[in-house]
C-alpha cells in the first residue's frame, strides 16, 4: 500500500542536507549530485523504487521544513528543556502552512525505579510546561481550533510498589487537548478494588484503540479500521 516519508528532525534551525555548507553555488552542486543518485534508483525493481522515491521525498521535505523558522513569530517563551524547543519546532512547522498534518515527539525515560518521586515531577512538569506554551502560541497566532494536541504513554503503572518504585502495568492514560475538544473525562476511572485488578493491574475501561479511532477519523476525516485493525468504540471527543 503506498506511505509516505516521514522526517526525524533532530534541531529544526540546523536541519536539511548539507546546511553547513557556506557556498550555496556549492551546496546546490552536491544537491543536485544526490538527487541524479537517487533518481536513477527509480524504475529499477520495488525496492530500489522505494529507495529512490525515500531520497527525493527526504531533498525535497528538507529545503520545505528549512523554511519554517523564518517565516515563525511569536511572544511565548518556551522552557530551554529537549520537549519545550521540540514542541516549540513543531508550532513552527505547523503555522508554517507546508502541508504537515501530524506532527510527533516523544519524553522521558519513564523508567524511573527508586527515583520515581522526584524524576516523575521534573518530567511532567516539562510537559505541563510545554503543552501550555504551545496552547498559548495557538491561541496568539488565532489556531487553537485548527490543532488537536494528543498525549498518549505505553508506560501504565502497576497499583503496588516493589520496593523500589513501580513496574510497568497494563492500564495507561491518554490526554486530548485542543479549541475543538468537548472536555471531560471519558469513560469511568478504574477500580482499585483486588477482585477488579488483572493480576495487579489496573482494569482498562477504554481501549487506547478507540482514542486513535476517534481521532483519525473524527479530526483528520480517514477510515480508521485498516489503520487500527478492527472498529473500536467513538465518543463525541471533537465539537461539531
Amino acid at each position: 500500500c503506498p506511505g509516505v516519508s516521514v522526517a526525524s528532525v533532530g534541531d529544526l534551525e540546523t536541519y536539511g542536507l548539507f546546511p553547513d555548507v557556506q557556498d550555496e553555488e556549492l551546496r546546490m552542486f552536491t544537491l543536485e549530485a544526490f538527487s541524479r543518485m537517487y533518481g536513477g534508483a527509480a524504475g529499477r525493481d520495488p525496492v530500489m523504487q522505494m529507495l529512490g522515491q525515500t531520497g527525493q521525498d527526504a531533498l525535497q521535505g528538507a529545503d520545505i521544513l528549512r523554511t519554517a523558522p523564518a517565516t515563525y513569530s511569536s511572544s511565548v517563551e518556551y522552557g530551554p528543556d529537549t520537549l519545550a524547543q521540540n514542541v516549540k519546532s513543531m508550532s513552527q512547522v505547523f503555522h508554517a502552512n507546508i502541508g504537515a498534518k501530524v506532527l510527533y515527539t516523544q519524553h522521558g525515560p519513564f523508567d524511573t525505579h527508586s527515583g520515581e518521586l522526584p524524576t516523575h515531577a521534573k518530567l511532567w512538569n516539562e510537559v505541563a510546561g510545554s503543552v501550555g506554551c504551545l496552547m498559548d502560541d495557538l491561541k496568539e497566532h488565532g489556531t487553537e481550533n485548527d490543532a488537536t494536541i494528543l498525549i498518549f504513554s505505553e508506560f501504565g503503572r502497576r497499583i503496588k510498589d516493589n520496593g523500589s518504585g513501580s513496574d510497568h502495568g497494563s492500564a495507561g492514560v491518554a490526554f486530548l487537548i485542543g479549541g475543538a475538544v468537548n472536555g471531560g473525562l471519558y469513560g469511568e476511572y478504574p477500580s482499585l478494588a483486588e477482585a477488579e485488578q488483572i493480576e495487579g493491574d489496573l482494569r482498562s475501561n477504554n481501549d487506547f484503540r478507540s482514542v486513535y479511532t476517534n481521532v483519525l477519523e473524527d479530526w483528520l476525516g480517514l477510515d480508521a479500521t485498516p489503520i487500527v485493525n478492527g472498529q473500536f468504540e467513538k465518543f463525541d471527543i471533537f465539537q461539531s
